[in-house]
């Protein structure tokens, strides 16, 4: 094993794979005012924790990319109604915002993207499960190879693509509505 420091990012290289743990930032987050000399530093116990947590991170990233792909199960299986769907956005929700915490930060792009395909679809039964189906898959191959040298990269290619697919449909679906989509081209 060979370590080096990129930024302030530390990376582990092994025989097949890189470990790259991303800089806390905690410290920065909170005042510079020191806290009482009789009381514990509350930012040095939150980093404690979150180190001694760490070792369970990819076993939790797991457990969300499963409930994830199991709501998706139930859409491509039973069709789209009101609580399959709000049950995959909230698991495409809780990833996009647990991914950075977790390790796993370049994940958090394409569960936006699923996030917004399903929040900014007005009739979701509309939703071509193909387009499911990719946003999930790419969620669980992000995951899966994140060990690879190239994964943040070929993360963002993928994440652009469907971005691009998902916007056009979201484009086409509210065609009738030009404040949605400003909010989902980004003009306005």
């Amino acid at each position: 094993m060979r370590s080096r420091k990129k930024n302030t990012a530390v990376i582990a290289t092994y025989g097949d794979h890189e470990v790259i743990r991303p800089e806390n930032r905690l410290r920065g987050y909170v005042s510079d005012v020191s806290p009482d000399p009789d009381e514990e530093d509350p930012v040095a116990s939150a980093e404690h924790a979150l180190a001694e947590l760490s070792g369970e991170f990819g076993t939790w990233m797991d457990d969300e990319c499963e409930r994830l792909d199991k709501a998706r199960k139930v859409i491509v299986h039973r069709g789209v109604n009101e609580n399959n769907k709000m049950a995959l956005f909230h698991a495409a929700h809780d990833i996009k915002g647990q991914a950075a915490t977790l390790g796993f930060p370049a994940v958090a792009a394409v569960a936006d993207s699923l996030c917004r395909l399903i929040e900014f679809t007005p009739m979701a039964q509309r939703i071509p499960v193909t387009l499911i189906n990719q946003h999930v898959d790419a969620v669980r191959a992000i995951h899966r190879e994140y060990a690879r040298s190239d994964a943040v990269q070929l993360a963002a290619q993928l994440n652009r693509k469907l971005r691009d697919v998902t916007d056009h449909f979201l484009v086409e679906e509210n065609k009738g509505r030009p404040d949605i989509v400003e909010q989902i081209t980004g003009r306005g």
